[in-house]
């Protein structure tokens, strides 16, 4: 990683992480990413996870068989070991970075924080979308629910807090900003992102070998749709 800095840290008793940063930042996350395939391409033995965040990677790791199989050593100093080496392989290659299209209806009905958002900023919901349409994103990594990719950055006319108190329901496919991070609500469930529309794509299926439509390090574009372009395509999957 030509002597990019980290930190190694257990993380309870059958993994580790290893933090190259502490910010939402293209940079830190694409040395992330560059470690995340090194590790996929040339895997570890022992290691029954990899999972990268923003600034940060989590290996997952086999306690019992390291022991097993490297008596009087702990497993998080075998791992820490392997894994150094294995950092100091990591080059600066380039990997691709698909650009998913995301279709959005703004419309109130789906996207109840739009005006309040609009407010918030001072300026009109047309130019909320306008403002939220135009980035393209980058998923810095995926959380909190299966599915649910985290995206940045916001643009700062439009970045909100999140809500002081979430609700108990938000749908699927709801889309949201929290700060500079905008995301996608995969399923049902308690939230407290702003939200400002709904896309009629299913973020999880899984019943496909990738059951997540999102990955770490692809690129992201919104794109407004009607109400009745939002219930034809709900409709057409449902078929």
């Amino acid at each position: 990683m030509h002597g990019a800095p980290y930190t190694m840290y257990p993380l309870g008793d059958q993994a580790l992480t290893i933090e190259l940063g502490n910010t939402i930042e293209e940079p830190t996350n694409e040395l992330v990413m560059r470690v995340f395939h090194q590790l996929q391409k040339n895997p570890l033995p022992f290691v029954s996870d990899i999972i990268p965040a923003y600034s940060s990677i989590t290996v997952v790791y086999q306690t019992a068989a390291i022991r097993k199989a490297h008596p009087g050593q702990s497993a998080f100093e075998r791992m820490k070991e392997a894994l150094i080496l294995r950092l100091q392989q990591t080059g600066d290659e380039d990997f691709k970075h698909r650009l998913v299209e995301i279709p959005v209806c703004y419309d109130p009905e789906l996207g109840p924080d739009l005006a309040e958002l609009a407010t918030h900023a001072g300026i009109s919901t047309n130019e909320v979308i306008q403002i939220h349409t135009a980035t393209i994103y980058r998923v810095y990594m995926i959380g909190f629910l299966p599915g649910f990719a985290y995206l940045a950055s916001v643009d700062p006319a439009i970045r909100m807090p999140r809500k002081l108190q979430p609700r108990p329901l938000v749908a699927a496919g709801s889309v949201g900003i929290a700060g500079e991070q905008t995301g996608i609500y995969p399923v049902n469930s308690p939230g407290g992102w702003q939200i400002i529309g709904q896309t009629p794509l299913s973020m999880l299926d899984v019943s496909q070998e990738s059951p997540c439509l999102l990955e770490p390090g692809d690129r992201v574009r919104f794109y407004s749709i009607s109400v009745e372009e939002f219930n034809q395509m709900k409709k057409s999957r449902s078929v």
